[in-house]
């Protein structure tokens, strides 16, 4: 792949998944046609079609009916399938990269780690299969339970509703799908209206793999559709969201009788202490700052820096963000690319203004053309301005200094949200402290907290999120235990 744009692409077309059918080909008037351009220059990518809500029943009825057949089947076949797509997405690799750059204006080297983490997650699936979900339970602890043997089992529920974002369109469906299929469950996948393509297209790579009809279905259409299907219908038995966390928690409210698994926003720090690795501490911070654009919800967004240090990491940072490459996706060099859309780039760009008017100070970058914004570092974020407390989702990093660890632990806690925060130290007792009072759902030493490997847990605490992703631990929140106690006779 050059830094090039494509010339004369092809145009991309992906229907919905329903039954094993392809529903609303270019030819389809049935249904409805999203038309999908690129967030870097607004060329036209390619169309999704788009369904109504009696497609959306269609495929709640399809993975309904395929469930009751796909639980009992034997792990061995599920295994197989979890590894036919794994070996499909690394075959289709080129493709699977450039569509993902060009949709979501995601770095090329970035959107090659997510296809490289995309297979790795369906071969978790298959590998965790293997061993997971039976444990003997030794009940002769109590004279009662002498002769006695106890199992507990892990079953599927049922279908999953998994609404997923634009900005990791393959993984995060991943996410979903992987853990989902390993144990049992059937699924319905909403992509993103930001992003139909990349998610259909791995729903039609899912289907090559010879998915059984039903059991993964997927539908893209309007987000208050899927809203009232959900509220509506019993047989939806959990809803696995990654999104805003006001979207997020809303549904939650509306489910009061279902299962939920929300992975929502964060404003990550990184706590640089007087003793950490400076040049280390700058280049992540600028990489899990600044990284495709900041649409992450684990980017950096404050950066928390002892006093002792501070004038010599400022400088670092200063360096790095006038440094930092920005602009064309398909640019190996590129380490921010364009915001997701206009609305998107006038959001993150009206913070930074706000702050501003409000006594903060631009120490490096800013500026913006259209949906591209450059990296801007700010000092002096008052606490009241939106940048300071709310998920900012761009390339925008804010500075300040603390004094002693606690008091920047009690910082950071200060904040709504808890996904990861990162801390540079060589000290182990400062991580330690770090790890046992930080109110987040994981700390990443010397790294940024932008850092996750696909097979740990992974979630949210307070406005964050609800529940845990990370493979097993998402196949933990998608069954029941039940418990068999024998007694020979």
């Amino acid at each position: 792949m050059t830094a090039a744009r494509r010339q004369n692409p092809s145009m991309v077309h992906c229907e919905l998944l329903i039954d094993g059918f392809f529903v609303g080909g270019p030819c389809d008037q049935s249904v409805g046609k999203q038309v999908v351009r690129a967030p870097f220059d607004n060329a036209i990518l390619g169309t999704a079609a788009e369904g109504g809500l009696s497609e959306l029943k269609a495929c709640v009825d399809a993975a309904h009916s395929a469930y009751q057949s796909w639980r009992e089947s034997p792990r061995h076949l599920r295994q197989a399938l979890l590894r036919r797509i794994a070996a499909l997405v690394r075959e289709r690799e080129a493709e699977l990269v450039e569509l993902l750059t060009l949709e979501v204006g995601k770095p090329i080297v970035w959107s090659r780690g997510e296809v490289a983490r995309l297979a790795l997650t369906f071969d978790y699936a298959a590998d965790i299969l293997g061993t997971y979900g039976l444990e003997a339970i030794p009940v002769d602890t109590d004279a009662r339970g002498e002769g006695l043997r106890c199992t507990v089992e892990r079953f599927p529920i049922g279908v999953i509703f998994c609404i997923v974002p634009y900005n990791w369109p393959y993984n995060l469906t991943a996410h979903k799908l992987a853990p989902a299929l390993a144990s049992g469950n059937t699924v319905v996948v909403k992509p993103s209206p930001l992003a139909p393509l990349s998610t259909l297209t791995l729903m039609r790579l899912i289907h090559e793999a010879g998915c059984p009809p039903g059991v993964v279905n997927a539908w893209n259409g309007p987000p208050a559709l899927a809203q009232r299907l959900l509220v509506e219908d019993p047989r939806i038995r959990m809803l696995s969201f990654t999104g805003s966390v006001a979207v997020g928690w809303k549904l939650k409210e509306l489910l009061p009788d279902r299962r939920v698994l929300l992975e929502l926003g964060g404003d990550a720090s990184a706590i640089v202490h007087g003793d950490a690795d400076l040049e280390w501490a700058a280049a992540r911070s600028i990489a899990g700052g600044f990284g495709y654009a900041g649409q992450i919800c684990i980017s950096i967004q404050h950066v928390l820096v002892q006093s002792s240090i501070y004038d010599a990491m400022r400088s670092r940072l200063i360096a790095a963000t006038e440094s930092c490459r920005y602009g064309e996706p398909l640019d190996e060099a590129t380490v921010c690319g364009p915001m997701i859309s206009n609305e998107a780039a006038d959001r993150v760009q009206q913070m930074i203004d706000e702050a501003v008017g409000a006594g903060a100070t631009i120490i490096a970058g800013g500026g913006r053309q259209g949906r591209l914004l450059r990296p801007v570092l700010l000092e002096n974020v008052q606490p009241g301005t939106r940048l300071a407390h709310e998920e900012v989702f761009g390339p925008v990093l804010t500075l300040s200094r603390y004094e002693t660890i606690d008091e920047a632990i009690v910082r950071v806690n200060e904040s709504p949200y808890g996904i990861q925060t990162g801390i540079f130290t060589h000290s182990l007792a400062v991580a330690e402290r770090a790890f046992r009072r930080l109110d987040v759902g994981g700390v990443i030493v010397n790294d940024y907290p932008t850092l996750r490997f696909d097979n740990m847990p992974y979630g949210g605490n307070k406005r964050s999120g609800f529940g845990r992703e990370g493979v097993r631990y998402a196949m933990d929140e998608m069954t029941e235990s039940k418990t068999m106690l024998v007694r020979p006779r």
